[in-house]
């Protein structure tokens, strides 16, 4: 049985290369499906290379969507459509291999999958959220419904995954049998990194979101970014005021032996 680990990228690198390293020892095949237009349908460039992980480069299936969105489609149905395209890099999966997807800062906790058993038809990995920095602990999004899993033979689509496998369907009782049940969940699943980003790359992230909500000035202005980053509160002025916690053992392994090569993502 192998695991594969699938993201949809934008221009997450640095989210990225944590995901390779600290997954690198459990991870079989790392499918990175990219577009060469955002979710909003305008063109955009190639902003992943396996060249940049030549350590890890045999293990990556960089799966590149060339086709154009339908003209018609609304932003979340082009991010639906970009999702699909995943199954081009899992072909050579067989049916009993586990079949991960996230956005790519979600990352599972590796110890979690070391002998891991799939004891449901689906897995939801419960994950620690940190904002702007990677000590910047977001309790108010904690535990977040990260990474799903299952075998390749359930996967019957990759947005259906992410969007119909949730917590709150164990809430239900059995007449709903529209809401999916056979869910395992996995505590302790691992770390969602959200706006790791410099604030050029928050504005940019932004603009071309499916999340249209979002389309106002303050989200993109520049200094009101960073005005929110040094102080620590939420982009969307919810109230939140992000905590400064200590690199300690509830992080990766690989992040606290490496610590050196994040120093700007790190509040000391």
């Amino acid at each position: 049985m192998k695991i594969y680990d699938c993201v949809t990228f934008f221009q997450e690198n640095l989210q990225m290369h944590l995901r390779f390293n600290i997954l690198d020892e459990v991870v079989d095949k790392f499918v990175v499906c990219e577009s060469i237009y955002d979710h909003r349908g305008r063109e955009k460039k190639i902003n992943f290379s396996k060249d940049k992980f030549p350590h890890i480069s045999h293990k990556i299936e960089h799966v590149i969507v060339t086709k154009k969105f339908p003209v018609k489609n609304t932003p979340w149905q082009n991010q639906s459509l970009q999702r699909e395209f995943i199954f081009k890099g899992i072909k050579e999966a067989n049916n009993q291999d586990l079949i991960m997807f996230s956005d790519p800062d979600e990352i599972p906790n590796p110890e979690k999958l070391k002998n891991f058993k799939l004891n449901r038809k689906f897995g939801i990995f419960l994950q620690n959220m940190y904002t702007y920095k990677l000590n910047l602990f977001n309790k108010y999004e904690t535990p977040w419904e990260g990474t799903r899993i299952c075998k390749k033979k359930d996967l019957k689509s990759v947005d259906w995954l992410r969007n119909k496998v949730l917590l709150k369907n164990l809430k239900y009782g059995i007449w709903r049998i529209d809401k999916e049940k056979n869910i395992q969940i996995i505590s302790d699943g691992g770390w969602h990194f959200n706006y790791l980003l410099k604030p050029e790359e928050i504005a940019k992230k932004f603009k071309s979101l499916a999340e249209t909500s979002w389309d106002k000035e303050e989200y993109f202005n520049l200094e009101n970014i960073k005005k929110k980053i040094n102080q620590r509160k939420d982009l969307f002025n919810r109230g939140h005021i992000f905590e400064q916690v200590t690199i300690d053992k509830s992080y990766p392994k690989y992040l606290r032996e490496n610590k050196k090569n994040y120093l700007e993502w790190i509040i000391e």
